[in-house]
């Protein structure tokens, strides 16, 4: 039984994903708080699968470049005082006739305990992993993750998945079926209409389980798809891949197309592509694109998040039922997780957040503002963030707060969501937004207007709780005489220093609303 007088501390865990082509380690350390900080994130190509497809063997080299990876990466976990290293094997081991003798061997040199898990069991870890890390809201999303042995499709919403499926197709494996070891030359176009021929008849049962469901987004995974994603962005954006990008099925021919005209060396110096990838990567090319064709999907987005993050996903809502994906969304995760990394007053700024959300609401009846549901969300998220500069220093918070939110990759929101809660925050003390703000003015009139608004609407919301007591326990707006509008503050105890704070924005009030604001108190014996 645990000392209750005994504060909890930090762990710090270990996740291995051994691959057929790649294994990658990721290291966190885990807070009391459930936030969790990655120390590092490693990968390294090993190709376990490398010549295994034939004859179901793992190969005695393969076997050994993979237990000196993990053995360096055991000891890596070990030396930042890892209490706990969790260890999967996919689809080169599952598969393999010697995977007994090879996990022993992990056992024995590495110190390991590796779980070679199903395609099924796969399939579900990659859904957490991607699905943790977008924001889907209502959309149902279909899932692509292609390794080197193995494929696997996922349908799923925030909440759950709906279908789960792993397939015999990885670039390693099909590499190894259709081209020779070493192979130099350019692929020919009937080469490369034999591989989809073979993906096809692979998938026709998939691709009918998953038709009947609508498809609102698609999302691949697996360095195959991140590379041909980057070469894509180099290629039609001029530059490298970025989080937001969308990948066209025609823009998807079109490298695919560049690739098999090149000879080996040539493709190596493609921009964007990962030289070590050069020799698998138009079998891997091969399946995404004979799925796209097959389910009829116009492009998809790429996600560097994959099975290790599932783990971790995983482990943690075995841990901790509310960080279940049903239980919050990835955004409502990724904002109290950056703001109880840095140990924010979560009891004040979820009062702020209830309070501005009640002058947006009241404001909107009124005619203030006409802003929607998006914005109000942006609103009640930068409130909940707004003073966690104050963990680097309380001078000028807002500045860093402004930092810490444009910095945090915040997982489920894209850039400008990220810069309209940033500035949002940074004028919610004082200076008002101003287009000689390089970041400001980069916006378009819309979200201009967005951050103009809900800065506002915030800064009197934080004068609300002034002294972080909850001494104004509601607040809204009302129409005046003409264009006047009154902020009622309800309370039931002294809050003149909320009363002076809001007071102390009424020219800023007028400046962004054009409108006149009167301050009244109402006491709670007369409501």
């Amino acid at each position: 039984m645990e000392n209750p007088e005994i504060p909890p501390k930090s762990r710090v865990v270990g996740f291995i994903d051994i691959g057929t082509n790649s294994i990658r380690l990721l290291l966190v350390r885990i807070n009391p708080n459930k936030t969790y900080q990655v120390l590092t994130a490693q990968k390294e190509v090993v190709r376990l699968g490398e010549g295994e497809f034939i004859e179901q063997t793992l190969q005695p080299e393969a076997m050994e470049r993979a237990i000196i990876v993990c053995r360096k990466f055991a000891e890596l976990a070990r030396q930042r005082q890892a209490e706990e290293i969790i260890a999967v094997a996919t689809s080169a081991t599952r598969e393999a006739s010697n995977k007994s003798e090879f996990i022993q061997r992990l056992k024995d040199e590495a110190g390991l305990d590796v779980r070679a898990i199903s395609g099924l069991e796969e399939a579900r870890l990659i859904y957490l992993g991607v699905a943790s890390g977008v924001h889907l809201a209502d959309r149902q999303a279909l899932f692509i993750d292609i390794g080197g042995g193995s494929t696997e499709i996922i349908v799923g919403d925030r909440q759950q998945y709906h279908l789960l499926d792993s397939l015999k197709l990885g670039a390693i494996r099909l590499t190894t079926m259709f081209f020779l070891p070493n192979e130099q030359e350019p692929i020919s176009p009937i080469r490369y209409a034999l591989i989809q021929n073979y993906v096809r008849n692979i998938i026709v049962r998939t691709v009918q389980r998953v038709q009947p469901y609508k498809i609102d987004v698609v999302y691949g995974s697996s360095g195959t798809i991140l590379n041909l994603a980057d070469i894509a962005a180099h290629r039609f954006f001029k530059r490298k891949l970025e989080r937001e990008d969308e990948i066209t099925h025609a823009q998807l021919k079109e490298v695919i197309q560049v690739l098999c005209q090149a000879n080996l060396e040539e493709r190596r110096q493609i921009p964007g592509i990962n030289p070590e990838r050069a020799d698998i990567i138009i079998a891997g090319a091969a399946i995404i694109d004979t799925i796209m064709e097959e389910l009829k999907l116009p492009s998809f987005r790429p996600s560097e998040r994959g099975l290790r993050d599932g783990l971790l996903i995983d482990y943690l809502s075995r841990t901790d039922q509310s960080l279940m994906l049903g239980q919050m969304t990835v955004r409502e995760r990724s904002v109290l997780h950056l703001a109880r990394t840095v140990n924010f007053d979560e009891p004040h700024a979820r009062h702020v957040a209830r309070l501005a959300l009640q002058l947006y609401d009241s404001g909107y009846q009124i005619g203030l503002h006409r802003l929607g549901r998006w914005e109000r969300e942006l609103l009640e998220y930068a409130a909940l963030l707004h003073d966690i500069g104050a963990f680097l220093s309380y001078q000028n918070h807002q500045m860093h707060t402004y930092y810490l939110i444009r910095n945090a990759d915040l997982l489920g929101f894209d850039q400008k969501e990220i810069a309209i809660m940033a500035l949002a925050s940074l004028h919610h003390r004082k200076a008002l937004p101003s287009k000689k703000e390089p970041e400001f003015a980069a916006l378009d009139k819309d979200s201009q207007t967005a951050v103009k608004v809900l800065g506002m609407i915030l800064r009197l919301a934080e004068s609300l709780d002034r002294s972080h007591i909850g001494a104004v326990h509601r607040a809204r707006f009302v129409s005046g005489d003409k264009k006047e509008v009154i902020l009622e503050m309800f309370s039931d105890q002294d809050c003149q220093l909320e009363q002076w704070g809001v007071e102390s924005h009424l020219e800023a009030f007028e400046k962004t609303f054009n409108r006149p604001l009167v301050v009244r108190v109402i006491a709670k014996s007369a409501v």
